[in-house]
This record gives C-alpha cells, sequence and structure tokens, in this order.
C-alpha cells in the first residue's frame, strides 16, 4: 500500500524505513532538494515541497496512508500556529480525494493541568502553551475536513531516544539542572513511537484517537537520577527554572498520560515499557559505539 509522509524527522524517518524495508512505495515530502537526492538513492519516492506553501503541493500522489509528523522549526522564521495549522490545512486542501487512512502526529500538551491525574483520549482538552494550543486547533481542523473521517490522532507524550536525552550534558559535567525536580513525565521510545504508527495504520479503526505514552509516568527527579547512574555521574542537582519558561510550563502540567486504548486496539508491544529500559538500551548502545564512557 503506497505512503506518503510529511515530516521525515526523528520520527517519520523510522516509520519511513519501517514502510520501506516491508516492501511499501513511500513517498516523502521535504523541503530541501538535497535531502531529497539522498531519500531518493535511498529508494524513496521523494518530493522538494513546502507546506507553507500550498503552490509547491500540487499533484500529490494517491496514496493509501498519510502521515503528518511535521515538526516546529524556529529556524524557519513561521510561527508555530503556521505550521501546526496552516501547514496542515495546505496539506489538507492538497490531497487527492481518493486518499487514505491520515495520521496525525499530535501532542499530550493538548491538556491543561491535570494535578497529578490520569488522563486518556476522553479528558476534555485545556492546552496552556502555544505548542498545545495549535496541536488542539490542528486536530479540530482535521476532524471538520472531509478527511476527518479516515483520520487517527496520535496524542505524543515526550519522545526520547538516540541522539535526544535532555540535559544529558549537565549531568555529566555535574551542573544543575534548569528543571523542577517535581511534576509527572511522560515518555513514549522513539521506536516505541514508530511502532504505534505503524500499527495505527494497519489496525486502527478511523477517525479515532490515541494518547501514546509508555503508560508509567514518572517524577522528574527519579527520571535523572536513573539517568545520572546509568551514566556513572553523581545524583543529579536542580536548579529552578524561570516562572514563564518552557521547562517550568510542561512541569506545571502534571498530568499522568493513560495508554489502555492503544494497547488495547492496536495490539502493540512496547519494546521498552518504561523509562527504566529505553535509558538503559540508549546508554548502552552509545557507549558500545564510543567505547565506553
Amino acid at each position: 500500500m503506497p505512503k506518503l509522509i510529511f515530516g521525515c524527522g526523528y520520527l517519520g524517518s523510522r516509520v519511513a524505513r519501517r514502510w520501506l524495508e516491508s516492501g511499501e512505495q513511500v513517498t516523502v515530502v521535504t523541503r530541501s532538494p538535497q535531502r531529497a537526492a539522498k531519500l531518493a538513492a535511498a529508494g524513496y519516492q521523494a518530493i522538494v515541497a513546502d507546506v507553507l506553501r500550498p503552490a509547491t503541493l500540487a499533484n500529490l500522489p494517491s496514496v493509501d496512508n498519510v502521515l503528518f509528523a511535521v515538526g516546529y522549526d524556529r529556524a524557519s522564521g513561521a510561527t508555530i500556529h503556521d505550521v501546526y495549522v496552516e501547514g496542515l490545512r495546505a496539506v489538507l486542501d492538497a490531497l487527492p480525494a481518493s486518499t487514505g487512512k491520515f495520521l496525525y502526529v499530535s501532542s499530550t500538551g493538548v491538556y491543561g493541568s491535570a494535578g497529578g491525574q490520569w488522563v486518556d483520549e476522553d479528558t476534555p482538552c485545556d492546552p496552556q502553551r502555544p505548542g498545545g494550543r495549535a496541536c488542539l486547533e490542528a486536530e479540530q481542523l482535521l476532524a471538520a475536513h472531509a478527511l476527518g473521517n479516515r483520520a487517527i490522532v496520535l496524542r505524543m507524550a515526550g519522545i526520547y531516544g538516540p541522539g535526544r536525552l535532555p540535559n544529558t550534558a549537565d549531568i555529566r559535567a555535574e551542573r544543575p539542572i534548569a528543571s523542577p525536580e517535581h511534576g509527572a513525565l511522560n515518555l513514549i521510545h522513539v521506536d516505541d513511537a514508530a511502532t504505534v504508527v505503524v500499527a495505527a495504520a494497519l489496525r486502527g479503526v478511523p477517525p479515532r484517537c490515541y494518547t501514546v505514552s509508555d503508560g508509567h509516568p514518572t517524577e522528574r527527579r527519579a527520571y535523572y537520577e536513573e539517568l545520572a547512574r546509568l551514566l556513572h555521574a553523581p545524583p543529579p542537582t536542580f536548579a529552578v527554572p524561570p516562572a514563564n519558561s518552557p521547562a517550568a510550563a510542561r512541569a506545571a502540567a502534571d498530568k499522568r498520560v493513560k495508554n489502555a486504548r492503544l494497547l488495547a486496539e492496536l495490539q502493540v508491544t512496547l519494546a521498552h515499557p518504561s523509562f527504566r529500559e529505553g535509558l538503559a538500551a540508549i546508554v548502552a548502545a552509545e557507549a558500545s559505539e564510543s567505547g565506553g564512557y
């Protein structure tokens, strides 16, 4: 079944690789002609286009699955609303009417402060940060579009994985981490997130929404203590971040994200069922590549 991907970054590239390795025809949209050439050499169909320039989206192919996993590039000069909402609008308007299932990567940032309580797909949304507000508006745009009844929304928790372990340098240097110690941290390993996307394309019955997390939220301090232990570093210390900083805002949400619907309906088995297994695998692989810490 042919696939089309907008946003072949940290998550999207892993989904693309899995689809390609399973024998699917995969078309990837990129803004860079140089990247398009590399993707073509790797076996992908590559289209040079930009979701912020609707005219470049002409003649998109008819496919069975579309993945919209476009991230926000602060260097682009566009606002997060431009990218998440207007970019999605441009893609929806450009896709052929024959398009099949539409997979939209959203965020658990659509929820507001939960006071440490559990949230799931049925919890009312009340985003407090620009990214969460833009994701929710994009979800609403998608639901109102003709493709909405063929859409699956994947609200991702914090994606971590190789090369994406924030504050590792601070831990190694024994510098205070600019993050609150407390508040629930909800995570999903990038490879498990890719597994969910592939499963949603196969088994998800739209319209449907899934909260995508490992289902084992942890206190922020516990996460960093485990990372420090694996790095053979002293226990971390913390510095209170500015009240209006992104780190403070994320911690203030203090929600605990369930994944029961995900496990029951998509029948996935997570390779990293909690942050402990995920961190251990990442640190071990990086140590092996570098010859040890």
